[in-house]
């Protein structure tokens, strides 16, 4: 995705119900090095958003990553059983 930002060079919208990611790689100011932005928009008004953003820098890709990995499998193995004890909860097959 083309921007008209100098300092964007990559954009990643994933919409989630109420809330937006955008996964954004920037350059720096000298634009000899990058980062990426991680920003939660979700609305809450009309025309009102609240936003949170996490700057991650390429020294902390990979930690991220594996990390990230790591949690998700927890969540996907640990958490989702496949039986709830709670109403309406949908359950998942555990790997």
């Amino acid at each position: 995705m083309e921007t008209n930002y100098k300092d964007e060079i990559f954009t990643k919208r994933v919409r989630a119900g109420k809330r937006t990611y955008f996964f954004d790689v920037k350059s720096t100011k000298s634009e000899k090095d990058f980062y990426i932005t991680i920003t939660e928009s979700k609305r809450i008004g009309e025309e009102e958003y609240e936003k949170h953003k996490i700057f991650l820098y390429k020294e902390d890709f990979e930690k991220f990553r594996d990390a990230l990995s790591e949690t998700v499998e927890h969540v996907r193995g640990q958490l989702l059983l496949t039986q709830s004890s709670e109403p309406g909860l949908v359950a998942e097959k555990q790997l």
